[in-house]
């Protein structure tokens, strides 16, 4: 009975995971980064590279942790939020101010080319070895089928309103798009990426079409249902034993936990002195709006576990990390913003104020 119901709920699980993964890409609004693309390109790029590099080859050389290991756990740190980012930004009123656009583009992006990393890593957890060749064409299918599937969405799009146009039934617009994400994601995994890489690529599809708004509403509910029950796993699965530092075999794990949330802030920090020809742009804020890994972080985490390519240490040390960078960032992003305004009515109070006084 027991085993039954655990794998019912695995199954929800993989729901699960596939729904957010689809319901992030409804929220990767493909459009904001007209404005500031080359900009938020440059974030991303830097805030993917970084903290992959740091905790992958830090993993390897101060830890010794095999290289598949340390390259999911690096994997790990390239994720941003971007649903917690964009609720920070909007009720500080900073959702559509240079940075805010700048961090919302370059997290769109940051998601993009994390969840292309997370298809080819797990791919190769599947082999076991790294082969060039095949990092190689795994990336290049990666990004193929992403560029793809965007590319064919403006043809896609007005079928998939005929659909929804012609059917008369509750769910006209939400069956469509959940039968195409699962097509997707089965075609992903066929393809030998991951299906949550094609629950992605429809996401950034169904985001171009005029239902979209409708449809980001009607998938909420689904979404609440099943992506707990993802996130509950991956929390029953971490066991956090490993971390009780009166327990002298755990306490290597510790470092490693303190060493992955150190360049999990940092690695994201450095981004915003990526940003050029902006002069007086907060790049503080733009560093810290990129920190928190939040839901998609836990994608990571879930995946590496399920795959058992991570050891309890090195996992519950991820999901710590992405636990802390989620609580931490809103904070200091409150912080950062409310600094650069005080600087700003300092710059137009003091001129002001010195005739007077003279």
């Amino acid at each position: 009975m027991f085993e039954s119901q655990s794998e019912v709920i695995s199954v929800l699980a993989e729901l699960g995971v596939i729904v957010l993964l689809f319901e992030i890409g409804l929220e990767s609004d493909l459009r904001q980064l007209k404005e500031v693309g080359y900009q938020a390109t440059i974030v991303a790029c830097v805030g993917v590279a970084v903290p992959f590099a740091a905790g992958t080859i830090g993993l390897m050389t101060l830890f010794h942790v095999a290289a598949i290991p340390a390259i999911f756990a690096g994997a790990a740190l390239t994720a941003t939020s971007i649903g917690i980012t964009s609720k920070v930004l909007s009720e500080l009123g900073q959702l559509k101010s240079k940075e805010g656009q700048i961090i919302v583009g370059a997290a769109v992006i940051d998601d993009v080319l994390g969840i292309i990393v997370l298809a080819v890593v797990a791919s190769l957890a599947k082999t076991g070895e790294i082969d060039v060749v095949n990092v190689i064409s795994l990336i290049v299918s990666a990004t193929a089928f992403l560029i793809g599937s965007i590319l064919l969405g403006g043809v896609f799009n007005k079928s998939f309103i005929a659909i929804v146009d012609k059917l008369k039934t509750r769910g006209n617009i939400v069956i469509p798009a959940f039968v195409f994400a699962f097509f997707m994601a089965f075609l992903g995994n066929a393809i030998h990426l991951e299906a949550i890489l094609g629950a992605f690529a429809a996401g950034l599809v169904l985001d171009e079409t005029d239902a979209r708004n409708e449809l980001d509403e009607l998938v909420k509910p689904i979404a609440d249902f099943l992506v707990p029950i993802f996130f509950v796993t991956v929390g029953a699965r971490a066991d956090l034993s490993v971390l009780n530092p009166t327990v002298p075999e755990n306490r290597a794990g510790l470092v490693i936990a303190a060493f992955l949330i150190v360049v999990a802030i940092v690695g994201k920090l450095v981004t915003g002195w990526a940003v050029f020809g902006q002069p007086g742009i907060n790049r503080v804020a733009i560093g810290i709006g990129m920190i928190p890994r939040g839901e998609v972080g836990l994608v990571f985490a879930g995946i590496g576990s399920a795959s058992g390519i991570l050891d309890k240490p090195l996992e519950v040390s991820i999901i710590i990390m992405v636990i802390l960078t989620t609580f931490l960032a809103p904070p200091f992003l409150r912080v950062a913003f409310r600094q650069s305004a005080e600087t700003a009515i300092e710059l137009v109070i003091e001129p002001v104020v010195e005739p007077i006084v003279e």
